[in-house]
C-alpha cells in the first residue's frame, strides 16, 4: 500500500533568530532524500549548494524546485539552475545555469530531448536544450516574453522579482504539446497551440503529475484535482482538508503529489510561514488564529476518505517540499550523498 520508499525533494531551512525570513532567503541546502515510510527513516541522496556565481548576494534560497523523474534519469531544479542526475548513483549528467534563471520552479524532458524550463520569476516558459541552448520561449501570459524584462540582467543575482502577475508553477507535454500550470490564473493552459486550457477553479494550482491519463494537480489550500488528459476537462475536485487532522489545523502548503494507484495518495505540505506578499496567503481565512502543522507528508486512501498517516519532515531535515517522486526499482543506497558541491556552470 505506502510502496516501500520514496524521493522528497526540497530544503533545509536557514536558521535565524534575529530576522524573519521571505521565502527566498529561507533555506540554505538543496536535499532530496529517499524516506522509508514504513520505518519513518530516510536517507539524503543529494546534498547540494549553489555557487555564489549564480545566486543573489545576500541569503539566497538554496533548494530543489519542482522535478521529473523518467526512467533512470532525475531532472531537477533550485532557483537559477537545471541539474540533471543519473539514478541510481547520481552521477551528475548535465548541468545549466543561464542569466534569465529566476525563481525556476520545474524542469520537464520531452520527447525531442530538450527541456522545458517553468522561469516563473519573469512569468515565462522556455524550452533548452541540455548544453543551454533556447530553443523556444513563451510568456505565460500571451505576450511579448521581454516586454516587461529585460535580455541584459543577470536575474541569477536579483533576489526577487515578485509580485508576479502569473506565477507559471508546473510544466509538461500532453500529444507533444507544451503545457503550463498558472498559479494566479487558476488553469493549466497549452502554450504550443493557444486555446486549450484545464480550469482549476478551486484554489490556485501548483504541480501535477501525470499518472496514466489522469492528471493529478495540487493546490495551495489542500486540495487535489484530478483531471483527464484526453478530455482536459476536471473529474474529481478532492479536499484534503476533509479527510482527517485536527479541526483549527493549517494543513500547509500544499505542493508535492505521488499518487500510489486511484486509491492511495501520498501529498506533500510545507510548514505555512509569514511572508510580506499577504496575498500568497489570502487562501488562509483568518490565518494567525490557525495553528500551522509543521512540514510533512501524509498518505489518503480516497475510497475511505480519510488519512492513513502523516510523517513529519523537519526531523529528517527537510523544511520545505517541492516534489515526491517514486523509487527507481534499480536505485541502491550509494555510501555518502551525492554532488556535496557543486558544479561547473555551463551557459552562463
Amino acid at each position: 500500500m505506502t510502496m516501500n520508499s520514496f524521493y522528497v525533494a526540497g530544503g533545509r531551512l536557514r536558521s535565524t533568530v534575529f530576522r524573519k525570513l521571505e521565502e527566498w532567503q529561507s533555506s540554505e541546502q538543496a536535499l532530496l532524500i529517499e524516506l522509508d515510510p514504513v520505518k519513518n527513516q530516510s536517507q539524503a541522496r543529494v546534498e547540494y549548494v549553489s555557487p555564489p556565481a549564480v545566486c543573489p548576494e545576500v541569503l539566497p534560497a538554496i533548494l530543489f524546485k519542482s522535478a521529473t523523474l523518467q526512467g533512470n534519469t532525475l531532472y531537477a531544479c533550485t532557483s537559477t539552475e537545471v541539474i540533471v542526475y543519473e539514478l541510481p548513483a547520481f552521477r551528475l549528467q548535465h548541468y545549466v545555469s543561464l542569466p534569465y534563471f529566476n525563481d525556476l520552479h520545474h524542469v520537464y524532458p520531452t520527447q525531442r530531448g530538450t527541456l522545458l524550463v517553468a522561469v516563473t520569476g519573469l512569468d515565462m516558459v522556455v524550452e533548452i536544450t541540455t548544453t543551454g541552448s533556447r530553443v523556444r520561449e513563451w510568456s505565460v501570459l500571451g505576450e511579448d516574453p521581454w516586454e516587461r524584462f529585460s535580455r541584459q540582467t543577470d536575474y541569477r543575482k536579483v533576489p526577487t522579482t515578485k509580485p508576479h502577475r502569473s506565477h507559471p508553477n508546473h510544466v509538461f507535454e500532453l500529444n507533444q504539446e507544451v503545457w503550463v500550470t498558472r498559479f494566479y490564473q487558476r488553469d493549466a493552459i497549452c502554450l504550443s497551440t493557444p486555446g486549450p486550457r484545464i480550469d482549476i477553479a478551486v484554489q490556485c494550482p501548483h504541480d501535477g503529475y501525470i499518472a496514466g491519463d489522469r492528471i493529478y494537480f495540487t493546490t495551495v489550500d489542500g486540495h487535489v484535482v484530478i483531471a483527464s488528459a484526453k478530455t482536459l476537462q476536471v473529474e474529481e475536485t478532492i479536499d484534503l482538508n476533509q479527510m482527517g487532522g485536527q479541526s483549527g489545523q493549517i494543513l500547509g502548503w500544499c505542493r508535492g503529489v505521488l499518487p500510489l494507484d486511484g486509491r492511495w495518495l501520498w501529498v506533500g505540505f510545507t510548514r505555512v510561514r509569514p511572508t510580506k506578499f499577504v496575498e500568497n496567503l489570502a487562501w488562509i481565512k483568518n490565518s494567525y488564529s490557525y495553528r500551522h502543522k509543521p512540514t510533512h507528508v501524509a498518505l489518503y486512501d480516497l475510497k475511505r476518505k480519510t488519512c492513513e498517516q502523516e510523517i513529519e519532515l523537519e526531523p529528517h531535515g527537510v523544511g520545505v517540499i517541492f516534489s515526491l517522486l517514486p523509487v527507481h526499482p534499480l536505485a541502491t543506497i550509494p555510501a555518502e550523498p551525492a554532488l556535496k558541491e557543486s558544479g561547473n556552470i555551463t551557459g552562463s
